[in-house]
């Protein structure tokens, strides 16, 4: 988009996963429902890591990866999140920085420690998250840095943002920011429970505009309509959006723009799925990388495909391939703007 600095800057809660395969019998011993996020204090989340088996450390967090997903595609990204001055924070700033997001959010001094997310992986490759926020609660408006907002095309935030109440007047700033400078919001339901907990505010963002595009699932959906019929969800979700992105898994992907509809089949994926944790967060990259570069819509879809398909094949969120040599191997970025 014109005279825009960033392609796409996103904002959101700034999570090390904590990831390790397990098995149905240990959910259940733990009475963790498959496929859930739930939010965690400290002696859950130490507990937890203690009962899991072997970890492995990836920065992670939705925003995070989706700015991960554009930077690999060779676009322009930063991020705006909270972590600690710790440990764990310096390691998600160098993760951040070494593939090039600018990330301007000054670390936590003092307080709560940087946010982790422990995620057991199943062998049908379905992720059970548990979340401790920690320093992510402590995202304000004050750290919203304006010439970057209004530097950036488009400027996603998640959903997960709503549960923290600063973080909440955070988003709002940064979305009154963007849309004074002419730029874009889209928004990301995160899953179905978090919209269950914030369906009536999620929904005024949509109705009012506040959100230009929406991401979602087809499970969120359904839960944000309170709806056992996915078509009558879409039917409401079209009335009620700009623009809306809905994933269908296996099934592709489908663009929603008033009476306009796009159905984007998914690629087939040469290898196994391994793990589907952040596939969604990285088919946002890529639809959002494409919109910002001007592509047609179903190209946007396209690119959301592929970088999700990237993600299924191995163990953490963020793309251990170039997603920029695989779109060009597709001619995906062919007639995109610089």
């Amino acid at each position: 988009m014109t005279n825009a600095k960033t392609d796409v800057l996103t904002i959101g809660n700034a999570i090390v996963d904590v990831l390790a395969q397990t098995d149905d019998d240990f959910l259940v011993k733990e009475k963790l429902v498959k496929g859930s996020m739930r939010l965690i204090e400290t002696d859950e989340a130490e507990r937890l890591y203690e009962a899991m088996g072997p970890a492995q450390l990836i920065s992670g967090g939705c925003a995070g990866n989706t700015a991960a997903g554009v930077a690999s595609l060779g676009g322009r990204a930063a991020f705006i999140g909270k972590v600690a001055d710790d440990e764990l924070g310096h390691f998600f700033r160098h993760d951040m920085s070494s593939v090039g997001i600018s990330f301007p959010t000054a670390p936590l001094k003092e307080g709560a420690p940087t946010a982790r997310s422990m995620i057991l992986i199943t062998p049908d490759s379905e992720r059970t998250m548990n979340t401790y926020l920690g320093a992510c609660q402590e995202l304000t408006p004050a750290d919203i840095d304006r010439e970057t907002v209004e530097g950036a095309a488009i400027t996603y935030l998640e959903g997960y943002l709503w549960d923290p109440p600063k973080a909440k007047e955070a988003f709002r700033e940064a979305a009154a920011i963007a849309h004074a400078a002419g730029r874009k919001v889209a928004l990301t339901l995160s899953d179905s429970f978090c919209v269950d907990r914030f369906r009536a505010e999620f929904l005024d963002l949509i109705r009012s505009r506040t959100v230009d595009i929406l991401f979602a699932n087809n499970h969120e959906v359904v839960a944000l309509y309170q709806t056992g019929d996915l078509d009558t969800g879409l039917d409401a979700l079209a009335g009620d959006a700009a623009l809306a992105v809905v994933t269908l898994g296996a099934k592709g992907s489908l663009v929603l723009r008033g009476e306009e509809r796009i159905h984007v089949p998914a690629p087939p994926v040469d290898e196994d799925i391994v793990d589907k944790t952040g596939a969604g967060d990285l088919f946002a990259s890529g639809f959002l990388f494409g919109h910002a570069r001007g592509a047609p819509l179903a190209r946007c879809a396209e690119l959301g495909s592929l970088t999700a398909g990237e993600v299924l094949t191995h163990i953490g969120a963020r793309p251990q391939t170039s997603l920029h040599a695989l779109a060009e191997q597709q001619r995906l970025l062919e007639g995109l703007a610089a």
